[in-house]
């Protein structure tokens, strides 16, 4: 589903403007669900770590046993010859995507003789830097390797998400805080989370159930340089309720503080502001 109105598609060698039909009913990709895509950002004429979102979907595809044909610097050209039908202060969500086309003799396995390949460009503002949102629980989990892909940014774990979200939205709630297989926290429902406890920084421990995000090592990166404390370690519910401040973090925001987990409130402190604070720094001077 389409978020707006301006979208660019690359598709077979060519820019085309608009939401271009890309897939065939009877592909693996829409019949099985192989298929994949990573989420980059353009704002301010800017675009961060793209190189890595766009690495990072070739081996969301090998993941899913589907052969990516594009390399890295190729995509990263592809897609910035694709931003210049867009003006500078438009913010775009940029999506590089892969689907298998052909399946083996039981038609469960892609095969690797024919990948689809497409990059979505939308337009799609960045929420303001105060736009919060607040989580509960959900009685569903992340699940582990020996049941999903969970190394890979795919398509198919994308069900799961929205389960827990919208159990979360039907309580009142704007994301759900989810459990990993042990019942520990491994992420929200959408996006990597923070919490902040007597000045120092905490994030789950990235164990193989959660995508651990190419912003979350961002921030770690940037509140380290910063000076702050920032512990990779096992968190559990109980350590959400006895935080100081939570935000989440993911590509399509950066940044979003967190006001409530269940009757627990926080303030939008000032480790939350300045980690966005650090990373459109790091943005701009590294353009």
């Amino acid at each position: 589903m389409a978020l707006s109105n301006n979208i660019r598609t690359y598709f077979k060698g060519t820019w085309h403007q608009g939401d271009l039909p890309v897939m065939n009913a009877a592909d693996h990709g829409s019949w099985l669900g192989s298929n994949v895509f990573d989420g980059a950002r353009f704002f301010d004429g800017l675009t961060p770590d793209l190189d890595a979102h766009c690495a990072r979907v070739n081996r969301s595809a090998k993941a899913l046993m589907i052969e990516p044909t594009v390399d890295t610097g190729e995509m990263v050209d592809l897609v910035k010859d694709g931003l210049r039908g867009f003006t500078q202060g438009e913010a775009v969500y940029i999506r590089p995507m892969y689907w298998a086309i052909n399946g083996d003799a039981s038609g469960i396995v892609p095969t690797p003789e024919e990948t689809g390949f497409a990059i979505s460009l939308e337009a799609i503002p960045l929420a303001a830097p105060d736009a919060s949102t607040t989580l509960t629980r959900t009685r569903f989990r992340r699940p582990v390797m020996e049941d999903a892909v969970c190394n890979a940014k795919a398509g198919c774990l994308y069900p799961n998400n929205a389960r827990m979200l919208a159990e979360a939205k039907s309580r009142g709630f704007g994301n759900a805080l989810v459990a990993d297989a042990m019942g520990n926290v491994a992420e929200s429902a959408t996006a990597n989370v923070f919490m902040v406890r007597d000045g120092e920084v905490f994030t789950p421990i990235a164990n193989g159930t959660f995508l651990s995000g190419i912003t979350r090592a961002r921030h770690i990166k940037n509140l380290r340089a910063d000076g702050y404390t920032v512990h990779e370690t096992v968190l559990t519910f109980e350590d959400f309720h006895g935080a100081d401040e939570v935000f989440l973090s993911g590509n399509m925001n950066k940044v979003t503080p967190v006001t409530a987990f269940d009757d627990t409130k926080y303030q939008i402190g000032p480790i939350t502001r300045r980690t966005r604070e650090l990373y459109w720094d790091w943005a701009h001077s590294d353009a």
